[in-house]
């Protein structure tokens, strides 16, 4: 993420406070009191609770600039958004997450420090080469990229090994049902309420809103050594929710504003 973005791109768009507070709105307000509600007001379990509010907390995934492209959204106000909510999700996780979520008992540095090294300083990391350096970012930036998604697989195919054999067992259902009404509000509602953005700044909020950095809602239950699975169960269905709804935003409003 950091070798794409771009620090004067993004400090362009962080001026536009109109953005900047739809932004932290959604993504910090909403998001997080959403998945809080849903988790009450449907017979959803709790450890799958657990998992979905992690997922309100954290908006905002690294292949944002490649979806966003293609739709033609704003991509200097995506290197904003991105900045953002990465800085933000460091310093906001531990102070919300022992408030929201009762029984996950674990200090504030706790949760931090996997924040701080696996997002913050490989981001300011990335940022910063590109600043100093734009053209060894250039040319490592597709070395690295290749070298995320075969660990990304490896990830995720580890991950179906180690969890996926207690899948048929689980009862899905409702945790399956809250995670659609999470991602469709989250998707839809940014842009139809994106009041005072254009259309391109709109595209980048839905967009934004409708992925999970999931690293990072992993984050805080890799630090307990007694979680339920069941709530990393809930994290890792947010991959194929997020990707579905990513999607769907760029059909639903792909399409520049007549």
């Amino acid at each position: 993420m950091g070798l794409r973005l771009n620090p004067r791109h993004a400090l362009a768009g962080l001026k536009n406070f109109r953005f900047v507070a739809h932004t932290l709105f959604w993504g910090f307000v909403i998001g997080p009191a959403l998945a809080y509600a849903i988790t009450h007001f449907l017979p959803v379990e709790y450890p799958y609770a657990i998992g979905l509010i992690l997922l309100g907390m954290t908006p905002g995934v690294p292949f944002m600039p490649m979806v966003v492209g293609r739709v033609k959204g704003d991509l200097g106000y995506t290197a904003a958004f991105m900045l953002l909510v990465s800085i933000t999700t460091i310093f906001y996780m531990p102070v919300v997450v022992p408030i929201l979520l009762e029984g996950l008992r674990v200090s504030a540095w706790t949760i931090a420090r996997p924040l701080l090294f696996v997002m913050f300083l490989p981001l300011a990391a990335g940022t910063l080469i590109l600043y100093l350096y734009p053209g060894w970012a250039f040319i490592i930036q597709p070395v690295v990229k290749k070298i995320t998604i075969l660990f990304t697989v490896f990830a995720c195919a580890l991950a179906v090994i180690v969890y996926g054999g207690g899948l048929p067992g689980l009862n899905l259902t409702w945790a399956l049902i809250s995670l659609l009404i999470f991602f469709f509000i989250l998707t839809a509602f940014p842009y139809w309420f994106g009041f005072g953005l254009r259309h391109e700044q709109k595209l980048v909020l839905s967009i934004g809103m409708s992925t999970r950095n999931l690293g990072a809602a992993l984050a805080p239950l890799l630090s307990v050594e007694q979680i339920d699975q069941r709530a990393i169960i809930m994290i890792g269905l947010g991959l194929p929710a997020m990707l579905l709804f990513a999607w769907l935003s760029t059909k639903w409003f792909g399409q520049p504003e007549p």
